[in-house]
């Protein structure tokens, strides 16, 4: 039998391995406590994908030899494949004892303490065996891969650098000196780390993946694109890179075709909680909010924590006008990175507070301010004291109001010649807070009275007879606010033609600064004498608010520029994106928040031509 199994072993060293199983059979057959052939018929089925088989007929082997190394490794290999990793490390452990100097053992051992996530015991492990072979690539780099999971990150590279001294063109160990140089903020060497690791093996698929989804998060998302879609050409399954294309497409404006991406991995993976809610951002970002408010329930049932679900549902329920539920949940925004900071003193939740202080804290940009300032003589009527602190730039605007309603006004700037000292507060408000705690149920019961804001007098005296022209009305014009990622609500200058060919009009550009694109094409404008600039003019908001109360309207994108013109009750013709902020209600032409403001909606994403069409012919007609 020793000759049978003797042709057994070549067979398969050979890769021969239906023969190999044959002649193991037979050996065993004949002598059913065969160890060798016990052990490599175990092999055979280990390389074969039968693990249950293989650690049955290896145990066996080691019940007869237990005090073989490579009896325990194996069996421990065999183990682990079927995913009993305790079960593995003891016999790995068990090789080791055994044969103190056996590297492989060493190696699995770290192996399978890495997929326990036992990355501390699984560095030990590499250690440990770097010093039985120290020129071992494969160890160096599962040695980099245990130290980042212990976030060291540092040792993790040089660990890798390691690896690819010794072996040169490692795909594997590019790939996680990237994810290291990631995590230590060098992006761009992450970047050139990814692409080493494609240009050594193209379709290794980790590496487009962790490639594509860096390019997205440092911007550069056009380029992920095509990398996220080969990664789902090699592997259509895979739900993250799914996920990863929908984020990508969304972040250029796509969000058609990021839809199906979302979907598609919600579909592969129905617990992906994060994908649930890029789901619910591109139905938003489409216009249908019913089903991203399902969306957005579906992610929060997988994670009602997740900060960006809360907030983006607050915002569909809003938009929806449903300001019963969405007030409440739109504080969720005070637990995003970069919103204010609230004190440590008790939140103002309107109840009355007569004889105390109440501080309320502006938040976000200027036209949230101006728009959301209209609650402060509301809160005013039901505490001893308010002190309103707002953005540098409104306070000389805000003052008579604030006189007028007996609230004391502090710029938020530290050190500020216009700050007012801070009494002791006894309760704290964020200003946009203020809607909630007033109790405002729906849109309906927003105090829409305007003006609520008044041109300061010497500001009124400062702008007096500033603006001359040749026509009889006066519409001031901003086409663009602050420029954000992803930002819909700037409209290119060019497309404004139609309204700057309206006869009988003088055009004021209301923008504080303008490009150097922009300002050669007003030079150049052949109607330029009817459009008067005021760049390098506007200190701040109550310069600008003192031109818009001489006009005869506004007409502007979704900016401060438009709230300052509706909170001072003057017409305002207001284009919006196909997807606009929620405090614009949905398929509205006008709004409670401001009386006189007519609203013109982009019929989908980027159609402004539209919009300036439109806009022209009301301002023809009126």
């Amino acid at each position: 039998m020793d000759t049978v199994f003797a042709r057994g072993f070549a067979a398969h060293r050979d890769g021969r391995l239906t023969e190999a199983e044959r002649d193991y059979q037979a050996a065993l057959a004949a002598e059913p406590s065969h160890v060798d052939a016990l052990h490599l018929l175990g092999v055979l089925r280990h390389q074969q994908g039968q693990h249950a088989e293989a650690a049955e007929l290896v145990r066996r082997a080691v019940d007869l030899r237990p005090a073989d190394a490579g009896l325990q490794l194996n069996l421990g290999n065999a183990l682990k494949a079927l995913g009993r990793i305790d079960d593995a490390i003891e016999r790995f452990r068990n090789a080791l004892h055994l044969e103190p100097g056996f590297s492989l053992a060493q190696y699995n051992l770290g192996n399978a303490y890495a997929a326990a996530g036992r990355h501390e015991d699984a560095a030990d492990a590499f250690e440990k065996a770097l010093r039985l072979q120290p020129l071992d690539a494969a160890t160096w780099n599962n040695f980099g891969n245990a130290l980042l999971g212990m976030r060291r990150y540092e040792e993790g590279a040089k660990a890798f650098h390691r690896a690819l001294q010794i072996r040169p063109g490692h795909a594997g160990a590019h790939n996680n000196l990237g994810m290291a140089l990631n995590s230590l903020g060098d992006t761009h060497g992450a970047i050139e780390q990814f692409r080493a690791a494609i240009a050594v093996e193209p379709n290794y698929v980790a590496a487009h993946f962790n490639l594509g989804n860096l390019l997205d998060a440092v911007g550069q998302s056009h380029e992920a694109v095509p990398v996220l879609q080969k990664v789902l050409r090699m592997q259509p399954q895979f739900a993250p890179a799914h996920f990863g294309l929908g984020h990508a497409l969304a972040a250029i404006g796509s969000h058609e075709t990021a839809l199906p991406q979302f979907e598609r991995a919600v579909g592969l993976d129905p617990k992906y909680g994060v994908a649930w809610l890029g789901l619910g951002n591109a139905q938003l970002a489409l216009g249908a909010h019913k089903p991203a408010l399902r969306a957005f329930d579906q992610a929060l049932r997988l994670d009602p924590g997740l900060v960006a679900a809360n907030l983006n549902r607050a915002l569909t329920l809003l938009a929806l006008g449903d300001y019963t539920r969405g007030l409440p949940a739109y504080e969720w925004r005070l637990r995003t990175p970069g919103s204010i900071a609230l004190p440590s003193r008790p939140k103002w939740n309107g109840e009355p507070l007569p004889r105390q202080t109440l501080q309320i804290r502006a938040e976000q940009g200027f036209g949230d301010t101006l728009q959301f300032v209209r609650f402060v003589p509301f809160a005013a009527k039901l505490v001893g004291q308010i002190v309103l602190e707002v953005q540098p730039e409104l306070v000389a605007l805000l003052e008579p109001a604030a006189h007028a309603a007996g609230v004391l006004l502090k710029s938020t700037a530290h050190g500020s010649a216009n700050a007012a000292p801070l009494a002791d507060a006894d309760a704290f408000s964020p200003l946009l807070s203020l809607p909630l705690a007033l109790g405002v149920s729906s849109v309906d019961k927003v105090p829409s009275r305007t003006p609520y804001l008044v041109v300061p007098a010497a500001y009124r005296k400062k702008w007096r007879g500033s603006l001359g022209g040749q026509s009889k009305r006066k519409l001031g014009i901003a086409w663009s606010g602050r420029i954000q990622p992803g930002e819909t609500r700037s409209a290119p200058l060019g497309i404004l033609e139609p309204l700057f060919r309206l006869e009988g009009i003088d055009w004021i550009v209301l923008q504080p600064t303008l490009t150097d694109e922009e300002r050669a094409l007003l030079d150049i404008h052949p109607r330029a004498r009817f459009i008067q600039r005021l760049e390098g003019k506007l200190d701040d908001f109550a310069d600008t608010a003192a031109i818009v109360d001489r006009l005869d309207g506004v007409v502007s994108v979704d900016t401060a520029v438009a709230h300052l013109t509706g909170a001072l009750g003057k017409p305002l013709w207001l284009m919006l994106p196909f997807a606009a902020d929620w405090r614009w209600g949905i398929d509205t032409a006008s709004t409670p928040w401001y009386p006189k403001a007519r609203l013109f909606r982009q019929p989908k994403p980027g159609a402004w031509d539209d919009v300036v069409q439109r806009v022209a012919g009301g301002i023809g007609a009126s």
